[in-house]
């Protein structure tokens, strides 16, 4: 019997030791993914969220993933275009994205009911937000908007407008002393059409449709809200507050924005160039190079002189301008924590 005494003990000695090595195995890979992750080698996925379909709007993003920016930075990144039904908010918030692009009113509105979105960088300097009319609708000054009826965007794109009417004094119930609202769908066929005296138009697409349709600059009224005074920032960049408590995270969107911006101030400087990128990654196939070079143009006004860091006093006037209301203000009390230096600081030294 002892031979077989003998052969259980080798088993059991090399059944240990296979056992060890496993978890010696185990330890070394244990490690080299906390190696690997303290390096960043696994966290350089970025997914970022469009406020729109894909057009130049958004072009420094496009120009960064083209001429490998992003590549540059050691990142993966992955452009979601927007639509009528996506609120960058919610999809934020879902977890669907890391980034999303967005307009302060709506960012603002949506952290105000708790959702904690904060704004890391700003790339647009300017609104291009505007009203634009029909003179033969008897519209040439703001003083004519009382009784007539407008074409509004919802989904968030309705504060800036809001504020304005209460500027102006303007109920929007449809009373006599006020104007008409309706819900503008995406496109400008009431204006063009005649069944709207007024409809909501963006410097660098709509309005440019319109004339598209026929309508010649001088038999419109164009009110900017830039002029109006009640502009507020359009297509900064927002990310979820407790996601700037995760050190891994806070790096990647410092290679993020440091590479977008650097897509933008390219994209500003060679707009043609630009705007065949967008189209190229258009899979609708509505986009056209046409079409974009010009939208390019205007676009390269609204980002010219931002470097990427959030002006507070452009946030200050924002924040004003939404929480003039009247009864039904766009936020009734100011944010706090509602963006943050913190990333462009790093990015941009």
């Amino acid at each position: 019997m002892a031979p077989v005494s003998k052969r259980k003990s080798i088993r059991q000695i090399y059944l240990i030791g296979v056992k060890k090595m496993k978890r010696l195995f185990t330890l070394a890979l244990f490690g080299l993914f906390s190696l690997s992750a303290s390096m960043g080698f696994a966290d350089n996925n970025v997914t970022i969220q469009l406020k729109w379909v894909t057009q130049t709007q958004f072009a420094g993003y496009y120009v960064a993933q083209d001429k490998g920016f992003y590549k540059d930075e050691g990142l993966n990144v992955t452009i979601k275009p927007g639509g009528p039904d996506i609120g960058p908010q919610q999809v934020l918030a879902g977890g669907g994205a890391d980034v999303a692009v967005d307009w302060m009113p709506s960012a603002l509105a949506a952290r105000e009911k708790g959702m904690g979105t904060v704004n890391i960088a700003q790339p647009f300097k300017s609104s291009g937000m505007m009203l634009t009319c029909r003179k033969d609708r008897g519209v040439n000054s703001t003083s004519d908007l009382k009784g007539k009826n407008l074409g509004v965007w919802y989904y968030g794109n309705e504060y800036p407008f809001l504020s304005w009417m209460n500027k102006l004094g303007l109920p929007t119930d449809g009373s006599a002393n006020g104007v008409t609202v309706f819900k503008q769908g995406w496109d400008i066929l009431p204006l063009t059409q005649g069944d709207a005296d007024c409809v909501s138009t963006m410097a660098y697409n709509e309005y440019w449709q319109v004339l598209a349709e026929g309508l010649k600059p001088e038999e419109l009224t164009v009110f900017r809200y830039e002029d109006m005074g009640v502009a507020t920032l359009e297509d900064g960049l927002y990310v979820l507050e407790e996601n700037l408590k995760d050190a891994a995270f806070v790096d990647k969107m410092v290679r993020f924005v440091r590479a977008s911006m650097k897509g933008w101030k390219y994209a500003e400087d060679n707009q043609a160039e630009a705007a065949e990128i967008v189209v190229d990654n258009d899979d609708s196939g509505a986009q056209t190079v046409e079409h974009n070079t010009i939208q390019m143009g205007e676009i390269a006004k609204l980002t010219a002189g931002s470097n990427g860091a959030l002006d507070p006093g452009d946030y200050e006037r924002t924040v004003n301008s939404l929480m003039t209301g009247g009864s039904d203000p766009v936020i009734t009390k100011k944010p706090v924590g509602a963006w943050s230096h913190a990333i462009t600081d790093a990015a941009l030294k």
